[in-house]
């Protein structure tokens, strides 16, 4: 593992530092599973977008789904 100096604002390291008390980890390893999230969401929002683009360049049309329809179970 590799150290990464950052600058923080003092009130998101008091915010950080009450979580890591209560939770028993450490600053570090909080900081480590926020980015792991943060990447993990940022993909997520790369596939929507690319989802929406496709959409928009090859929009649905009227019927394409209409064979489906009749397999679709709805649970009671």
């Amino acid at each position: 593992m590799r150290t990464v100096q950052m600058t923080l604002d003092e009130e998101l390291i008091e915010a950080v530092d009450k979580v890591v008390k209560k939770t028993g980890t450490t600053r570090s390893a909080f900081a480590r599973e926020a980015l792991y999230a943060a990447l993990r969401y940022a993909k997520i929002k790369e596939k929507e977008q690319k989802h929406r683009e496709g959409y928009a360049r090859k929009p649905v049309q009227a019927g394409e789904f209409s064979p489906w329809e009749n397999e679709q179970v709805w649970a009671e």
